[in-house]
């Protein structure tokens, strides 16, 4: 299958899912979770969401009280980033007007995206475009691109190996990806980027892929799939590591 047709079936998906709007609404809704513990600290994790479920999937998950039960001193905000921010390339610019300059404006001072899934690659993007506010990123059981773009690496021996060559990033958006991994956070730790991944994800090609670039003190494997359960656990380890003091 194509990386066109996959992309229209997984639009097509999108549309049928009650609880994802196809329309890249203005300002993005934003679920908000004040933390008790937050009383002095002016800490955040931004939840991004992958592309089935909802922005509520977090707290549907026990990923919110998982903060609050541990007195962690985080307060959460869950933007409903789907799918049509990222077909309409509108991202980026939402995010950071309506989350993440606002909670800047708030006084927040330690902003961390989690994301999962799609919003894993959300988040890198993010990051790509606007790293002067981000503090750290997990990226949960992320995807990270499509096999043609991942073979290629593969086959070049690797991301420091692999030469992007000449594309056009507006058309070629995984190589653009790919090519702003190799030349900015290969062997670059300025900023914590954590990993989390089940070993029997669907897309663990990508994930294992992103293992070679950073610390592996920063990488997190564990037994299980591309499913809440997985996503759960690779939270509640990140969470009781405390590694979102890196």
């Amino acid at each position: 299958m194509t990386k066109s047709c996959l992309g229209i079936l997984i639009m097509l998906s999108c549309l049928l899912l009650s609880s994802c709007s196809y329309f890249a609404n203005r300002p993005l809704a934003t679920l908000e979770y004040k933390n008790d513990a937050t009383a002095s600290s002016k800490n955040l994790f931004v939840f991004m969401r992958g592309l089935g479920g909802s922005h509520r999937s977090f707290e549907d998950a026990g990923m919110v009280e998982a903060v609050k039960m541990r007195n962690i001193p985080f307060d959460i905000v869950a933007p409903n980033a789907h799918f049509a921010y990222y077909s309409e390339r509108t991202l980026i610019e939402r995010l950071h007007e309506d989350v993440i300059l606002p909670a800047t404006l708030e006084g927040y001072t330690n902003i961390w995206l989690i994301g999962v899934s799609m919003g894993g690659l959300g988040s890198m993007l993010y990051l790509k475009e606007k790293p002067e506010h981000i503090d750290g990123i997990f990226l949960v059981v992320p995807f990270l691109g499509y096999d043609e773009i991942l073979d290629d690496i593969l086959a070049a021996g690797g991301v420091r190996q692999w030469q992007p060559g000449t594309y056009d990033p507006e058309d070629d958006w995984e190589r653009m990806f790919w090519h702003w991994i190799k030349d900015e956070v290969t062997d670059r730790p300025t900023i914590p980027i954590f990993i989390g991944y089940g070993k029997s994800d669907e897309y663990i090609k990508g994930q294992k892929l992103f293992t070679t670039v950073i610390p592996q003190k920063r990488v997190i494997g564990i037994e299980g799939g591309h499913d809440i359960a997985t996503i759960k656990t690779l939270w509640d380890i990140f969470l009781d590591r405390g590694l979102y003091q890196q």
